[in-house]
């Protein structure tokens, strides 16, 4: 792994005798960017809800070690979690509109989470607040740390997010599809801004948008119903995938920009049914045969008894 920062080790999670997150492991070092894309239920907001101790009730986690600059934190109690949680990581939510009280003024939680976090006092909590929404490029930060939430536009409340997260310089950031709902300039300018204010940090960027990954991620963690089917270097991933679920995602992206005049492989449709032990994409692959029965073993950076490298040579 490069210097520090997050590794993930078999993790598993589960909901009503189901296996949501089968076995995941990866890592990110400081100053990466790694990319988690899938469909939806695939895992990844699960992922990043089990990293930062928010997973929702029902969900368990029966293994897998979550280690943040060399710190077990699965074997933390409630209490040092929480700190764990508002310090050490930070979070970009998919809808800045819930994630804040409508009924609290912009500014209270970034007030509230320094005075927690790192024992200042209101006044000087509020000053930084003040300079982290600066330094977000926020329009007359001193009046809108006042404002309500519905008082700004969708992106201004983006930033106040991502302000928040980074309030007590957490050295890993989770940003889940925080361009969601916002037009193309708008987006440009948060990937940029998340872009340049996780140097020095791990960062694990959630989306479902290939174009996004492509333009901030260093790697592409590919999950297909809580398993890792690729993982690799975002150019290679996306120029030369070799697991045919990737393959789909870049076509199916092709076929709905307008870029390609060609039908989609394979894997067209929602998520089949689950295939048991075997390879979990095997009931939407044009390549599944009887080996595929069983689960393939991680070779190649793929999850995948046929991978197309292989199969085009």
């Amino acid at each position: 792994m490069a210097d520090g920062a997050l590794r993930v080790e078999g993790l598993t999670l589960a909901a009503g005798g189901r296996t949501l997150v089968n076995g995941l492991s990866f890592d990110i070092g400081r100053g990466e960017v790694l990319g988690l894309v899938g469909e939806s239920g695939s895992g990844k907001s699960l992922t990043a809800a089990a990293i930062a101790d928010l997973l929702p009730g029902g969900v368990s986690r029966p293994g897998g070690s979550i280690r943040l600059d060399g710190r077990e934190l699965t074997a933390l109690d409630p209490l040092q979690r929480r700190a764990m949680a508002g310090g050490a990581i930070g979070m970009v939510f998919q809808d800045p509109m819930s994630a804040f009280n409508p009924v609290k003024h912009i500014g209270d939680l970034h007030v509230r989470s320094l005075m927690l976090h790192a024992g200042l006092e209101r006044a000087a909590a509020r000053a930084r607040a003040v300079a982290a929404f600066a330094a977000m490029n926020l329009p007359d930060p001193e009046r809108l740390i006042d404002v309500y939430p519905h008082q700004l536009s969708g992106g201004q409340r983006q930033r106040a997010m991502i302000a928040l997260a980074l309030i007590n310089d957490p050295a890993l950031l989770i940003a889940d599809e925080p361009t969601t709902a916002l037009d193309a300039t708008v987006q440009r300018q948060i990937l940029a801004l998340l872009k340049r204010r996780s140097a020095g940090r791990a960062l694990l960027m959630i989306t479902h948008d290939l174009g996004v990954a492509a333009s901030i991620c260093d790697r592409l963690a590919v999950l297909y119903r809580g398993h890792l089917v690729e993982l690799g270097p975002t150019a290679q991933v996306l120029a030369a995938p070799r697991h045919p679920y990737t393959r789909m995602l870049i076509d199916a992206r092709l076929a709905l920009s307008g870029e390609g005049t060609f039908k989609l492989r394979h894997g067209a449709g929602a998520m089949a049914t689950d295939p048991g032990d075997g390879c979990p994409y095997r009931p939407r692959c044009a390549q599944a045969d009887d080996r595929c029965a069983a689960l393939p073993p991680m070779a190649g950076g793929a999850l995948c008894w046929h991978p197309l490298a292989e199969a085009a040579a």
